[in-house]
C-alpha cells in the first residue's frame, strides 16, 4: 500500500489542493531546515501573506531534525522512531473548515482508508476543549477518549500568534508485546503510539498572555508516514518496515554482516542518515564548516564512524544512493536526475574523513582509557582541528561509555583559535581564488571548503 499516494489523493477528494513538498531549507531566517508540515504554510497562519485560494491544502512534506532546538540525532539509531529526515503528511485549512470536518476526515481515513482496526484507536482532546470533545463521541467510545493539559494538548507557534488546542489519534500495539510500567495511555511507553495531530488554531496569544479569538479559525494536521508505514506492516519499529530494511539490508551486504534488531544500531543509524544526506545534497545543500552544511557534514560523519564500527573502512555511503533513489525517485523525481552528482560528492567526503578516522579514533581510544569522569576538552579539540571530528561526534561515542566531555574547554579553545585568525587576516582572499591552481581545486571541491 502506497500510504503516501493513498493520502494525497484522499484529502485531493475532499477538495483538498495538492502541494508539493517544499524545499528543506526554508524561507525563515528562525529555522535551520524544514522541521514540520506547517512551516511552508506559516506565514499564511500568523495572517503575513493572505489566505490561498483554495483555503485547503494537503502535502507530503519532507522533514529534517537535527541541529538547532529540534535535533533528534543524538537518539537516532537507539530509538524505534527517532529519525532525522522523515516525511510528513498533513491537511491544511486556513479559515475553510474547522474541528468537525478535520475529525472527520481523519477518522475516516485511519479507519476506512488504512483500515485500522477502531478497537485499537484512543484519542485525545485538551482538557477544555468541549467541542472536540463532542464531536469525538459520535465515532469512538467516550472511554476511549482521554483530557490532557497545555503540555500534551495544545500547540502554540511561538510565545505569541496563533495558537490552540489539538487533539491526538493513538495507536495501541498490544499489551502482549509491551510491559513497561509507562505502556498505558499517556505514559512514555511504546504500547500506545501517537500516529496523528490535528491542530485547532482558534486563538491569538498577545505579549500578555492575552488569547483572543481568531476570526477564521484554522486546521493543521500532521502524521508520520514513517509511523504509519511501521503500523500497517505490524512491525513495533520504525527501521522494520519496508521504508528502511532495503537500506540496512544494502549495508548488511556492504559489511558482509547479518543485522539483528538488538546490536543493529550502527545499522539503523546509517539507514537513517543516508536519507538525510541525499536530500539535502540534491537541493543544494553542500558540506560545509558552519550553518547547515556543517550539519549535513555531521550527519555523514556519524554514519561513517558507524560504519567503521561494522569494519567498513573504506567509501560505501555513496553506494547507497542508488536504493534511496529506487525507494523515494517515484515520488521525488529530482532524486534521479541528482543522482550521480549526489554519489560524487558523498565519495569525496567520505574519502577526506577516512583519511583521518583511523589516527583520530586512536587519539580518542588512548584519552578514554585515562577518562575517569569527564573527556578532556583539550582532546576533544584535537580531535576536531586535527583529525575533522565534529565535537558532537565525539560526545556521541562517549555517550555509549556513558560519559561527558569538557565542552566549556572546548569552546574556549575554539575561541581562542578564531581569534587568532582573526588577527592574522589578511584579505578576503579574492585574489587567490584567482589563480590557476585554486580553480582547479575548486572545480574538484567545491567553493565551500575555502
Amino acid at each position: 500500500m502506497d500510504i503516501r499516494k493513498e493520502y494525497l489523493e484522499f484529502f485531493k477528494s475532499k477538495g483538498h489542493e495538492v502541494i508539493a513538498s517544499s524545499a528543506l531549507v526554508p524561507d525563515d531566517a528562525t529555522l535551520l531546515f524544514t522541521n514540520a508540515g506547517m512551516v511552508p504554510f506559516k506565514s499564511i497562519f500568523t495572517g503575513d501573506v493572505p489566505r490561498p485560494t483554495p483555503p485547503i491544502r494537503t502535502s507530503c512534506q519532507t522533514c529534517i531534525r537535527a541541529g538547532g532546538k529540534h535535533n533528534d540525532l543524538d537518539n537516532v539509531g537507539y530509538t524505534a522512531r527517532h529519525h532525522t529526515f522523515f516525511e510528513m503528511l498533513g491537511n491544511f485549512s486556513f479559515g475553510e473548515y474547522f474541528k468537525t470536518e478535520a475529525i472527520a476526515y481523519a477518522w475516516e481515513f485511519v479507519t476506512e482508508v488504512l483500515k485500522l482496526p477502531k478497537d485499537r484507536l484512543y484519542v485525545t482532546v485538551h482538557e477544555n476543549d468541549d467541542e472536540a470533545y463532542e464531536i469525538w463521541q459520535k465515532y469512538i467510545q467516550k472511554e476511549r477518549i482521554y483530557k490532557f493539559g497545555d503540555k500534551d494538548n495544545f500547540w502554540a507557534m511561538g510565545d505569541t500568534g496563533p495558537c490552540g488546542p489539538c487533539s491526538e489519534i493513538f495507536y495501541d500495539q498490544g499489551a502482549e508485546h509491551f510491559n513497561s510500567d509507562e505502556d498505558y495511555m499517556g505514559g512514555d511507553g511504546d504500547r500506545f503510539l501517537e500516529i496523528w495531530n490535528l491542530v485547532f488554531m482558534q486563538f491569538e496569544r498577545s505579549s500578555d498572555g492575552t488569547m483572543t479569538p481568531l476570526p477564521k479559525p484554522s486546521i493543521d494536521t500532521g502524521m508520520g508516514l514513517e509511523r504509519v508505514t511501521a503500523i500497517k506492516e505490524g512491525k513495533f519499529s520504525n527501521y522494520d518496515s519496508s521504508l528502511f530494511m532495503p537500506l540496512i539490508n544494502e549495508v548488511a551486504k556492504i559489511a558482509n554482516l547479518t543485522y539483528e534488531y538488538e546490536s543493529g544500531a550502527s545499522f539503523r543509524v546509517i539507514s537513517d542518515h543516508i536519507r538525510s544526506v541525499v536530500f539535502l545534497l540534491a537541493q543544494g545543500v553542500n558540506f560545509d564548516k558552519e550553518g547547515r552544511g556543517y550539519v549535513l557534514r555531521r550527519i555523514l560523519r556519524r554514519a561513517l564512524r558507524h560504519g567503521y564500527l561494522l569494519g567498513i573502512k573504506e567509501p560505501f555511503m555513496y553506494k547507497l544512493v542508488d536504493k534511496v533513489v529506487e525507494l523515494m525517485g517515484g515520488h521525488y523525481e529530482y532524486l534521479n536526475e541528482k543522482k550521480e552528482y549526489v554519489k560524487e560528492l558523498i565519495k569525496l567526503e567520505e574519502e577526506r574523513f577516512l583519511a583521518t578516522i583511523a589516527a583520530g579514533l586512536d587519539l580518542f581510544n588512548e584519552e578514554l582509557a585515562k577518562t575517569k569522569d569527564i573527556f578532556s576538552g583539550e582532546i576533544a579539540f584535537k580531535l576536531y582541528d586535527t583529525y575533522g571530528f565534529p565535537l558532537d561526534l565525539t560526545a556521541d561515542m562517549l555517550r555509549e561509555k556513558g560519559l561527558n566531555v569538557d565542552a566549556a574547554k572546548f569552546d574556549a579553545l575554539m575561541n581562542e583559535q578564531k581569534a587568532r585568525a582573526k588577527a592574522s587576516w589578511k584579505g578576503s582572499g579574492d585574489a587567490a581564488k584567482e589563480s590557476g591552481d585554486f580553480k582547479v581545486l575548486l572545480e574538484k571541491f567545491g567553493e565551500n571548503e575555502f
